[in-house]
């Protein structure tokens, strides 16, 4: 889409598309949402960290079975990894397994107040800084990978990235199974884009004001089916 701005990829892989389908059916069930949202995300996992991470050579050596020597290369960025409350969690998984060493895990808990569709936090466990983040050589970490299934308003990505900001963060890369447009472009233009990154696995046009600021044709409320709370 030609109106997105540069910092937003948006995939194109066929069986992302495919599995999107399924995903949009009101016939899924729940079970099957959670491993539809997990094979989206190692999808999206592939191409965003793709985009994200490169690999340098340590200096080590090691030794194949075969008994010949090899360079050991490694990804040298430290990274974050920071799933939205709830649904977010469905896409952690997918993000672990591909990384190849462990990685840290920090939670965001926002959610829309059904009034003005603000975000509200009310869970943040960022770890405490020790020095000020005044001092740019003291990061905690050198990118941080926000994990939402849905970008509607766009409000809630836009929120947490003010609270990575805040905390020292200088890149972000934000990756959602599906966005609006209208929320995708706020997100990639928070801090006129710098440092900020956009990976969605697709884009709708509508944003149903009378949906409760959620997505059309979308996926629904996207926890709610997760989590077999709808009607609370």
């Amino acid at each position: 889409m030609s109106s997105l701005p540069a910092n937003v990829t948006v995939s194109t892989h066929p069986c992302f598309i495919a599995k999107l389908s399924l995903l949009r059916s009101v016939s899924t069930t729940s079970k099957e949402t959670k491993a539809l949202v997990h094979e989206l995300s190692l999808l999206l996992a592939t191409e965003a960290l793709a985009r994200a991470l490169t690999v340098e050579k340590t200096g080590e050596k090691g030794v194949t079975p075969l008994g010949v020597s090899f360079d050991v290369e490694k990804v040298t960025k430290s990274i974050a990894l920071v799933p939205i409350l709830r649904s977010g969690l469905a896409m952690l998984d997918a993000f672990q397994t591909l990384l190849p060493e462990s990685t840290p895990v920090h939670h965001l808990g926002l959610f829309r107040e059904k009034a003005t569709l603000q975000p509200v936090e009310y869970y943040n466990n960022l770890p405490t800084r020790a020095t000020s983040s005044k001092d740019e050589k003291d990061t905690p970490c050198d990118i941080a990978i926000v994990l939402d299934p849905v970008i509607a308003t766009g409000g809630t990505a836009e929120a947490a990235i003010q609270t990575l900001k805040e905390w020292g963060v200088p890149k972000i890369l934000v990756v959602s199974i599906l966005g609006s447009e209208e929320g995708v472009i706020r997100a990639a233009s928070e801090y006129n884009g710098e440092g900020i990154d956009v990976v969605v696995g697709a884009i709708d046009k509508e944003l149903g004001g009378d949906n409760g600021g959620m997505i059309v044709p979308g996926v629904g409320d996207i926890g709610d089916r997760l989590f077999l709370a709808i009607g609370k």
